[in-house]
Parts: C-alpha cells; structure tokens; sequence
C-alpha cells in the first residue's frame, strides 16, 4: 500500500521495484505479523491500541515457528515483524533468525526506543534486512504524540546505532493534525542522517484512532501537502541523495502524482501512470496480509475486527488460498462492490478504492468511498 514517489515522480530506481512494478503468475502478500501487541509507549495513534502490559494468548514459540515454516514454504516475499513493539518479545531474534534461514526477507517495526548498540548488533546478526523507525514529529511533538518523555532521543540514537551497523533504516511518519507541521523537520533529518527511506503515513481511524476522523488533516491540507512531498523529493533526487521518499495508505496520492505529471512532463506522466497499472492499488487481502498476536489473520493490519481464520487451527497459506470465504473473495473481485465516487472513478485501475478499513470506520459501510481521496469529481472523471 506504498506510493513511491520517488520512483513514480522522479524516475528514481529503488530496492522495492520488483515487489511494487512487476505482476507474477502466484502473487504472494507482503504479511505484517504483529508478533506482540505489549509496547512501551502509549501512541495516540495506535491501530492495535498498544500499552506496556501481558496480553494474554499471544503465539507461543512453537506455534511462532510452525507460521515462520509455512510462509517460507508459501514463498512469500516479506516478513514485517512489528507490535505493539516487537522488541518487546523475548524470542525476536530467534525466530527472526529461522526466518531468515528458510530464506525469507525480513524487516522490523519498531519506534527505536530500545534499540540500543548491542540491540542493533543483534537486529543485524538475526538477518533483518531493513528496519523501519517511527518518528511523528521533532522532539516536543514526537514525545507528546507517543506519550514519552525522551522517546525522540531514544529513537533518533536507535536510527543513528541501526546506521552504525550497517543496517538498511527509514524513518517512517504519520500525517495528523498533531504532526503535519513538523514535516520539513522530519525532511531535514532524513536528509542529515542519510536514511534509506521516508515513508509518510495516511492516517487510518482504527485501534487507538477509532472515530478520529478529526484529527486528520483536511483536503486541503493534504492537497498542499503532497505539493511539498512532491518538491521535497524531486530537490533532493536532483541533489543527488538516495532517500526513497514514499506515501503510504492512500492511493490518491498516485493519482494527484499523475495529474502533476501531466502538467509537467508528459513522457514521465505516462511511465508513473503503466507502473501504477502494473501495482495495481491497493492490496488488501492480495498483497498483503497481516497475522495478529493471537495468530488471527486479517486482510490487512487495519482490519483487526474481519478475520479471516487462525494460523493456531490453519496454515496462513491454506487461509489466504480459500477462495470460498466470503471478505477475500470479495476484496479480490471489490470493483464491481464499490459505491459512490469509488465506483465510478476513471483511476480505479491505480487506486483500487483505496483503503476500505477507512470507509468502513466512518460510514460503516466497508464499500462506501474512502473519505481520505481528497481529489476533486472533476479530477477523477465523476459527473
């Protein structure tokens, strides 16, 4: 559900062409296994409504590596490791470590707090090959949005010690009221440290989130700034620096990406436009996946209330082939489900409706179209 406006806008090559642009006979999904929901802080944005405290029936080891063996023979191309806050569980890097035996690509998600030196030694023996860092603002709105005093500089020393190691690291930030403003700061520190990566995060009304449709920014903010994104990333593409800038949950982005393009550059408007074609949208239920800490697997990491079985009683891989159950089936076929603007939208071919974890938290209807598109009904060819 990434928009890599590097690649996209600015003809960047970037390590996630070949799972975002190419299109295989047996897709497999990227799953997102919140191996523990316990975290040490307290996000205002939480999608799991995370807190430092035993949460009971979560995988045991054993369990945990009869999942690692079936989605290593299921083939599937990544395995995020994330939480709550997964360094938070004892047997990580254990189980990190089987992973990356059987071959699988594994990276982390985590909010840097504990990753001290000898952490990162550990991040990198254990096989991840890229770890992803939560950051939502300098240090006073950082802190007050993650509900910890020193949580800034304990992540901005876990960037700087993952760096140190070698490790492959982005920054990665979610776009609320709270935050936005604080994002040329958040540019500036991709730029100073040297990260792999910039991933912007939509905010999604889930977990911790549950009707805060409030708290996100309006249209017209989001208009303006994705022009800033768009900027940012062709100045620092034309400077020479290798940051990936990417969006992520929000396909709109695509498009509003396309629309510039057309303005400015026609022959690269038609590459973004055959590359979004080729990714298709969004991939909840295809693409990826997610399996919770008590081993309930979900069409994606938002959807926690839909579940689609339980890898204690299935195999993930027997799961996600079930064509007979009926939210797969339909998320897999959902153009012909979708309502509203959604349905009738010219860009539904790059955008696939979007997120809809996000229609079905604020209309209750989980076809109705994304509140989050903030393009125009002229923009998508909508009478």
């Amino acid at each position: 559900m990434m928009i890599s406006i590097s690649k996209l806008y600015c003809g960047q090559s970037t390590s996630g062409d070949s799972l975002r642009y190419a299109r295989t006979a047996h897709r497999r999904p990227v799953v997102v296994w919140n191996c523990t929901r316990r975290c040490n802080l307290r996000c205002l944005h939480c999608y799991s409504a995370s807190e430092n405290r035993f949460y009971p029936n979560e995988l045991t080891n054993e369990q945990a590596k009869d999942v690692i063996k079936d989605l290593a023979e299921f083939e599937i191309p990544v395995l995020l490791f994330s939480g709550g806050e997964p360094l938070m569980r004892k047997d990580l890097f254990e189980l990190a470590s089987i992973a990356s035996n059987y071959g699988t690509k594994c990276a982390l998600s985590t909010n840097g707090t504990l990753i001290t030196k000898a952490m990162a030694k550990k991040i990198k023996d254990a096989g991840f090959s890229y770890v992803g860092i939560s950051l939502d603002g300098t240090e006073n709105t950082n802190d007050v949005f993650r509900g910890m005093d020193g949580a800034y500089a304990a992540a901005l020393k876990g960037i700087r010690n993952c760096l140190a190691e070698g490790i492959k690291t982005g920054l990665r930030f979610t776009i609320t009221k709270q935050t936005y403003r604080d994002l040329p700061g958040i540019f500036k520190l991709a730029e100073e440290e040297k990260v792999s990566r910039l991933c912007l995060y939509h905010l999604v009304y889930v977990g911790r989130s549950s009707g805060s449709v409030n708290n996100d920014i309006s249209i017209q903010e989001t208009r303006m700034l994705m022009d800033y994104v768009l900027e940012m990333s062709r100045k620092m593409h034309s400077c020479g620096n290798g940051t990936e800038i990417l969006t992520v949950d929000n396909h709109a982005d695509g498009v509003y990406l396309y629309l510039r393009l057309l303005e400015e550059d026609s022959t690269r408007a038609d590459s973004a436009l055959n590359l979004m074609k080729l990714n298709g949208g969004n991939s909840s239920g295809l693409g990826i996946g997610c399996i919770d800490s008590n081993g309930f697997v979900h069409p994606d990491q938002f959807w926690r209330n839909h579940s689609l079985g339980n890898v204690k009683e299935k195999r993930f891989s027997e799961i996600w082939k079930d064509e007979s159950e009926p939210l797969l089936n339909t998320l897999r076929n959902r153009k012909s489900f979708l309502k509203g603007r959604c349905s009738e939208c010219k860009f539904l071919d790059i955008c696939n409706g979007n997120l809809r974890a996000r229609a079905e938290a604020v209309y209750g209807d989980a076809w109705a179209p994304d509140p989050a598109c903030y393009l125009t009904d002229e923009e998508i060819g909508v009478a």
